[in-house]
C-alpha cells in the first residue's frame, strides 16, 4: 500500500509521500540513539512540563487535527474532536502521575539498603493503526516519553499527515529533536527497523497477522513487545437489565468510529425474555442514524477508511446471510462515491458462519439469543479474541459470576467499553498481550532494576 492521503468520502488522492530510503532510516535511528543519551538524563519535571505543553497545543487546535483525521480516514468530525481532547487528557495524566509511577520502591531485606528503580530502555518502535490515528499514538508516547524512552512511529500508510502532525506537536511542545520521530516507511520496511539493535522494544496495535509477524521478529531478537490486536466483544443483556439504557448505549458501542473499533460491541447476546424488545429498540435507533459527509457535525456514520475494508465487511455479511442469517436493516454495500457501508443488523447467525467466528470491522450488529447467564458466558467466550466485554444486569450475583468467568482483558458492567488513562488496557487470547495506560502501561518498557547494597 502506498503512503498517501486518500479521502474516503470521495476517493480523491490529496497527497502522496515517498517512503524513506535506507540511508534516511539510518539517519533517524542514529538521531534516536543520540537523543536518548541526553533525554534519559532529563528530570521527570522537565518531561512532564513538555507533556503539559503538548496537551495545550492539542486543545488549541482541536478542529484542525480533527479535520485532518476525518479527511484521511473518515471519522465523523465530532468524534475527531473528542479524540483530540482525549489525547490531551493522557498527556496531562502522565505529566501529573508519571513521577509517582516511577518512584523507587524500597524493600526490607538482609541488605542495609535494597530497592527497585525504573529506568528507560531506549528507542521504542510503535506500529500504529489508522482507526484512532492520534489517540493510539498518544497513549503510547505519553507514558514512554515520561519514562525517558524515545519513540519511533511507523503509522498506517493511509494517515501520513496525522503522523507528521504528531511529530510537529511534540517538537512545538519543546521535546528535543529526535525524542519522537515519524518514520514514513512501508510495512515491508518494518522488519529491518525492528531487527536493528538500536531499537529496544516494540508495541503494535493492529491485526492478528501483523501482531504475529512483529511478535515473531521481536522474539527472534529477544526484544520486549506489547500487542493490542483485534476483538469481537460480547455485549450481554440479561432479563433484569435496564433495556432502554442498554439499547441506547448499544448503538454507540457498535457504530462509534463508523464501527471500526477493536473494543466495539460486535456480538449482542440477549436473554430470550428481553430479546424481542431489545431488537425492536436497536432497529428503531439504527433507522434514525444519519450517514454522509463526516465533516458535517450532524453525521453519525461516515465512510469506512478504505475500499478494501468496505469490501471485506460486505463479503462477511453476504456470506453470513447466504448461510442463513437474516438482515433487519442494511446488509448491502452502497453504490456511488465513498467507502460507505450502511448500519446493519443480522439475526439468526448460523454456526460456522463469519458472523459466528470472525471480527466484523464496520457498523454491523450481530444478534444472538440465549436462555440464561451460563449460555451467555459460554457464547461470549466462544471466540479466539479476548479484548473487552460488557454485561447489563442489576444482579450482584450475575456480576460476580461474569467477572469470574468472562474471558477478556476488560469487563464493563452496565456501561460502554472504553479506554481510560487511569485504567490498564489490553487483551488476552488472540487479542494480544501486555498493557497500555495507567501504571501498568508506563512500566511495560522500563528496566525494572533491583539494587542491593550491603
Amino acid at each position: 500500500m502506498s503512503i498517501a492521503t486518500i479521502n474516503p468520502f470521495n476517493g480523491e488522492t490529496l497527497q502522496t509521500f515517498t517512503p524513506l530510503t535506507g540511508k534516511e532510516i539510518e539517519q533517524k535511528l542514529a538521531l534516536a540513539v543520540s537523543a536518548f543519551e541526553d533525554y534519559r538524563l532529563t528530570s521527570l519535571e522537565f518531561r512532564g512540563e513538555k507533556l503539559f505543553k503538548a496537551a495545550e497545543i492539542l486543545e488549541s487546535n482541536t478542529e484542525k487535527y480533527a479535520q485532518l483525521m476525518t479527511i484521511e480516514m473518515g471519522k465523523p468530525i465530532k468524534q475527531g474532536i473528542a479524540e483530540i481532547n482525549k489525547c490531551a487528557s493522557v498527556c496531562r495524566y502522565y505529566g501529573e502521575n508519571g513521577a509517582k509511577f516511577l518512584t523507587p520502591k524500597y524493600i526490607d531485606t538482609d541488605a542495609s539498603k535494597s530497592y527497585v528503580i525504573y529506568q528507560p530502555l531506549g528507542a521504542i518502535l510503535a506500529v500504529m493503526p489508522w482507526n484512532f490515528p492520534f489517540w493510539q499514538v498518544f497513549r503510547f508516547l505519553s507514558p514512554n516519553l515520561m519514562a525517558g524512552n524515545v519513540g519511533l512511529l511507523k503509522h498506517a500508510s493511509n494517515v501520513p499527515q496525522c503522523a507528521l502532525a504528531i511529530e510537529s506537536i511534540l517538537l512545538s511542545a519543546g521535546f528535543p529533536e529526535g525524542v519522537f520521530q515519524t518514520l514514513l516507511i512501508q510495512s515491508s520496511q518494518v522488519e529491518s527497523v525492528l531487527r536493528d539493535s538500536r531499537v529496544k522494544a516494540v508495541t503494535l496495535t493492529g491485526s492478528e497477522l501483523a501482531g504475529k509477524n512483529v511478535a515473531s521478529i521481536a522474539g527472534d531478537k529477544l526484544k520486549k513487545s506489547v500487542l493490542e490486536l483485534g476483538g469481537s466483544d460480547p455485549f450481554i443483556v440479561l432479563d433484569d437489565a435496564n433495556i432502554e439504557e442498554a439499547a441506547e448505549v448499544a448503538v454507540m458501542a457498535r457504530i462509534l468510529n463508523n464501527g471500526q473499533t477493536c473494543i466495539a460491541a460486535k456480538r449482542f447476546i440477549l436473554h430470550n425474555a428481553i430479546a424481542d424488545k431489545f431488537q425492536e429498540l436497536l432497529l428503531e435507533k439504527y433507522q434514525n442514524l444519519k450517514m454522509g459527509n463526516p465533516l458535517d457535525n450532524t453525521i453519525d456514520i461516515g465512510p469506512l477508511a478504505t475500499p478494501t475494508i468496505c469490501q471485506e465487511i460486505a463479503n462477511q455479511v453476504k456470506k453470513t446471510i447466504e448461510m442463513g442469517a437474516k438482515s433487519l436493516i442494511g446488509g448491502k454495500i452502497l453504490n456511488g462515491k465513498g467507502n460507505f457501508y450502511p448500519p446493519t443488523i443480522l439475526t439468526d447467525i448460523p454456526v460456522n458462519s463469519p458472523g459466528m467466528s470472525e471480527e466484523f470491522f464496520g457498523p454491523v450488529a450481530l444478534l444472538f439469543r440465549v436462555s440464561n447467564l451460563k449460555e451467555a458466558i459460554e457464547l461470549a467466550n466462544k471466540t479466539l479474541f479476548g479484548l473487552g466485554a460488557s454485561i447489563w444486569t442489576n444482579s450482584e450475583e450475575n456480576i460476580k459470576i461474569a467477572v469470574r468467568d468472562i474471558e477478556s482483558g476488560a469487563l464493563f458492567i452496565n456501561g460502554l467499553v472504553k479506554s481510560d488513562p487511569r485504567l490498564p488496557f489490553g487483551g488476552i487470547k488472540q487479542s494480544g498481550y501486555g498493557r497500555e495506560l495507567s501504571i501498568e502501561g508506563i512500566q511495560e518498557f522500563v528496566n525494572i532494576k533491583t539494587v542491593w547494597q550491603k
